[in-house]
């Protein structure tokens, strides 16, 4: 099966969906990827404290040269065009190590992605937004990170920011809903906003969020200074879940209260375990890539599974060449790597578990 579509466009979803469940039946891809991430740049305008490269609580903090690494507009437009080549994606995620509205390019970019007719996701804090200039490009969602719902827990988990910031964040997410943009908020369960749970939902009330977002952190690094605490763990999973889902059924909220729950209950109590993907399985290699400012190739989202350069190599032969099948066989065989226990990529990969089990059913 090749799945490949004609040139600036991907082929039907579901054709799509069945190369991609070919590809795990085989263990070899039948396509290209459906959906790449785009890192712009590595700087960032919040210090947010679960955060992998920009955390004040990291043991090793990144250098101030790798902090002002961004993609030059020229390379950006060259790996469009080899994304264009492979016929098969969808969806472009913009976002970065750092803030992507901090790009002077970011706007350009976002129309240069919506003008081949992908679906663009874009990531931010919103605080660095040209809101009139953002509600022009109108990407077709954006995923806010919020991570506190006052300004007192949302300067706790941005050190740094006070309640300017958090009251210029609400003024954006008004903006936004004004605009009829499609917006998610997203919070990073962590010690400092555990126990605003039940009030995020509210605010996904108050600002018409699409949908409300919730994950335990994925700490590391240092950062696992700011777990949820024990008390925490049962409060969250117990009374905590119970009165969120009704707040949120109540109020008509879409939420992934259900994912949040099953990252709880993975752990078996340790916070830092947030998933069972030895369970569940890996799909990323058969339907998404990341790219770094760097143009280094990511199996995903996990910065430590490398698999290539696009200075060397071209996307297609990192694509279906040996590196990147060498991960796809090493966690279809279980051998999971580190960062693979807290996976950035659980709710995608056990809708493709879903899909898998569907089709394999008697």
């Amino acid at each position: 099966m090749n799945a490949k579509g004609p040139a600036g466009g991907a082929p039907p979803l579901k054709q799509a969906w069945a190369a991609v469940l070919e590809g795990l039946r085989s263990g070899q891809p039948q396509a290209g990827p459906m959906s790449v991430h785009i890192d712009i740049t590595n700087g960032c305008n919040a210090r947010c404290v679960t955060c992998w490269d920009h955390s004040p609580l990291l043991t090793t903090p990144r250098p101030v040269a790798w902090k002002r690494r961004r993609m030059a507009m020229a390379d950006f437009e060259d790996l469009l065009a080899q994304l264009d080549a492979l016929g098969s994606v969808r969806d472009v995620v913009l976002s970065g190590m750092g803030e992507p509205l901090t790009h002077p390019d970011a706007y350009a970019m976002i129309d240069a992605l919506r003008a081949r007719g992908w679906r663009v996701t874009l990531i931010t804090n919103l605080l660095a937004a040209d809101l009139d200039r953002l509600v022009a490009c109108a990407p077709d969602q954006l995923l806010v990170g919020v991570h506190g719902v006052t300004p007192e827990v949302y300067g706790a988990f941005h050190p740094g920011w006070d309640e300017d910031h958090f009251f210029r964040l609400c003024a954006g997410l008004r903006a936004l809903q004004r605009a009829g943009l499609r917006v998610r908020h997203v919070h990073a369960i962590s010690g400092p906003n555990a126990g605003q749970l039940v009030e995020m939902v509210r605010f996904g009330r108050l600002f018409r969020a699409e949908r409300v977002n919730l994950k335990l952190a994925s700490l590391a690094g240092g950062t696992e200074a700011c777990a949820v605490s024990p008390a925490q763990l049962v409060w969250l999973g117990g009374d905590g879940m119970d009165q969120a889902r009704a707040l949120a059924e109540r109020l008509g909220v879409d939420t992934n209260l259900d994912l949040l729950a099953r990252q709880l209950a993975a752990g078996g109590g340790d916070a830092l375990v947030t998933t069972d993907m030895a369970r569940v399985g890996c799909a990323m290699g058969y339907v998404y890539a990341r790219v770094t400012v760097d143009r280094e190739l990511l199996y995903c989202c996990d910065t430590e599974l490398t698999v290539g350069s696009l200075a060397e190599h071209s996307f297609e032969e990192l694509w279906y060449g040996a590196a990147w099948q060498a991960w796809r066989t090493r966690l279809a065989a279980g051998d999971l790597a580190a960062g693979c226990h807290r996976c950035g990529k659980y709710e995608q990969n056990r809708a493709w578990r879903a899909r898998l089990d569907k089709v394999e059913r008697p």
